[in-house]
This record gives structure tokens, sequence and C-alpha cells, in this order.
């Protein structure tokens, strides 16, 4: 069991008088949020349970799943939390505060036709479509990755799967995704305040479709970042997302194990819900390769899954969630030791704290 820093940075953080209209705005917003995800959540759950048979029960001696309520508990901690960040200064509200209603009906839409094929590989556990029907391009990626991960139609390699990937995971945690992706901008600001951004460089591994950079951008226009993926089609969405900062965005396509950037190149690496998607011994060379490309004194953030013993009252969705969603390292990922993973490779833990289903690690390069 990995031993959590108090206190967390939102308990640091200096706190101005609150404004009445951003509080109301973001109030408004993200309880509309939660109501659409949450609800959707619920209605792909009943539809997949015509395909798949009832929910498995708790096993002899298993971990209870929390409830509803509780897990609603969670989430008005995570968002009040993210409410105090912003009233602190650490990062603005959201820029997609009132998100494109035709966008989210389309995504809506295409969510619910996928639904009854992930409710088909879950039930007959087809879980390697990719590999089979290989998409143009995939050919030479690693194995461990051409997989159907979450039984997502098209794993991480199609144009549809990039297209629709954030509807799902925001679906996956009731509105949430996002709030707990911000907690990263914390420890980014606290880096840059004594630093001139613009001569700074930020890496975002497995960035995926470039969702977080946009909230890095938007609060940091002149650092330049890159994103790194190992999917054509992830990081083609990422270009899209990223145009209104495209002078000074980069994208590779790359695996984590094996980064193609200069040693200390970096002054910030990111890394949000990777690891517990890479096999043992990769996730070791992926930390070894993100802490050679980061300067001495350079911060690497990484936000993935809470772990066994994290918040006990979650063990029971860790028991599932492997099975339930197609995760194949996860398990392992669950007991992995992270701060002796990541002091193997020259990295001080400096801080830890959770956000909802999240877990939050801020990790410093020492000087060799």
């Amino acid at each position: 069991m990995n031993r959590l820093t108090p206190p967390s940075f939102a308990q640091r953080a200096p706190r101005p008088a609150p404004r009445l209209a951003p509080r109301l705005a973001y109030a408004a917003s993200q309880s509309a949020r939660v109501a659409w995800f949450l609800g959707q959540y619920m209605m792909a759950a009943r539809i997949g349970r015509r395909i798949t048979g009832p929910p498995r029960t708790t096993p002899p001696g298993g971990r209870p799943v929390p409830g509803t309520r509780a897990i609603l508990e969670e989430l008005r901690t995570l968002l009040a939390r993210d409410l105090a960040n912003i009233e602190a200064g650490y990062y603005r509200l959201p820029h997609d505060l009132m998100p494109d209603p035709r966008r989210l009906l389309t995504d809506a839409a295409a969510f619910f036709r996928d639904v009854p094929e992930v409710s088909r590989r879950r039930r007959d556990h087809a879980a390697v479509e990719v590999r089979a029907n290989p998409p143009p391009g995939s050919g030479g990626l690693p194995a461990y990755y051409r997989q159907n991960f979450h039984y997502q139609t098209g794993g991480y390699l199609t144009e549809e799967s990039a297209r629709l990937y954030d509807h799902q995971v925001e679906v996956l945690f009731g509105g949430g995704a996002d709030a707990m992706r911000r907690q990263v901008l914390v420890p980014i600001f606290e880096h840059l305040k004594t630093r001139r951004s613009a001569d700074c460089r930020l890496l975002d591994v497995a960035a995926g479709t470039g969702r977080f950079l946009t909230f890095v951008k938007d609060n940091h226009p002149r650092l330049p970042v890159t994103a790194l993926d190992l999917s054509p089609a992830y990081l083609r969405e990422a270009r899209r997302n990223l145009v209104p900062w495209a002078r000074s965005s980069a994208l590779v396509q790359a695996a984590a194990e094996a980064i193609p950037l200069a040693t200390g190149s970096q002054d910030i690496v990111t890394c949000i819900y990777l690891f517990h998607e890479l096999p043992p011994k990769i996730r070791a060379q992926a930390a070894a390769e993100m802490a050679r490309v980061l300067k001495p004194g350079g911060i690497l953030v990484l936000m993935d899954s809470v772990q066994y013993g994290d918040n006990p009252m979650m063990d029971g969705l860790i028991d599932r969630f492997p099975q339930s969603f197609h995760e194949p390292f996860y398990a392992h990922y669950a007991r992995d030791d992270l701060p002796a993973l990541f002091a193997a490779a020259g990295l001080r833990l400096r801080e830890t704290s959770l956000a909802y289903m999240s877990k939050l690690l801020v990790l410093e390069k020492t000087d060799p």
C-alpha cells in the first residue's frame, strides 16, 4: 500500500474570497455535466445487461463495491477541490464551461450506437479484434498495445475511437474525468511560477486526443508542449484539438518506453492514465525514459487509477475493473510500488494525493 502525503495541493492553497458569478457558473455547468454523463452511464449499463446478463455478485470473501451515494460523495469532493483550485488561481475556469450542444448530442448518439458492440465483446471476452483485423498503419505497433482496451471498438487505433474516446471516459467517470485531469495543473503552476514559461518545455506522454493539453495551453499559452502517443489516429485528433495553439505545440508518434527526445530536454513531463495499461516490464522502461528526458530539478506529474489501500472503499471496484473493461495489466498495476519504481529511475516522490478514482504523484529528478 502506498502512503499518501497530506495535505493535498488544494488544502495548502491560499484561498482568496470567492466570486459569486464564477461559482454559480461552475456549479451550474458541472451539475449539468454530471447529470448528462451519469445518466448515460446508467442507461448504457441497462442496455449492456440485456446482452451480457446480470452483473456478477461479489464472490465469497470478496470486497463490496461502493454504492451510488458513496460514489457521488467522492465526486462531489473532487468538484469542490476543482473549484477551490480555480478560486485559488491555480488554473482558469474550464475553457469549455459551455460546451457545444451539437457535439454533445452527436457524441452521445455515437456512444449509444457502440454500446451493443462493447457489450458483445465483454460477453465473449473478445479483446484482440484489432489484432486479428488490424487497422491500416497499425501493424508495427507493440502487441501489448494492439488490443481492444475497455472492449472499445477499434481499440486505440481508429479515427472513430479517437473521436469518441473523451466522451466514453466521461461516461465511465460520471462526468468527473476532466476535473481529475485538471488536478495535474496544480503542480505545473507551482513549477512554473518562478520560471518563464516560454523558456520551459512540457512533454505529455500518452497524450491521446490532446484533451489534457488543451487545459495546459489555456492556462499557459506560451509554454511549448509536445504530445507523444503511439496512435496516429489519436494524434490526428490531438492536432485538431490543439489548433488554437498550433505554433507552440508539437506531436510525436512514439512509445513511452522509447521517447525520441534528447536527454535532459524537458522541464515537466506529464503522464495521465497510461501506467495501468502497460505490462510491468514496459512500465519500468517508460519510467526510466521519462526520467531520462527530464532536466535535473524537473518534475514528472503522473495521474492514474487509485491502487489497493489508497481508498479502501474503492478496493471492490479495483477487483472488478480489469474484467469489466478489459485491462490486462491493471491487476499488477493495482499492487505495484510506484515510488520504488520511479526511485529506481532516479525520481524522488515529492507528494501524493487522491482525486476521486485517481491518484496524483509528483516526482522530482534529483541531480546526478
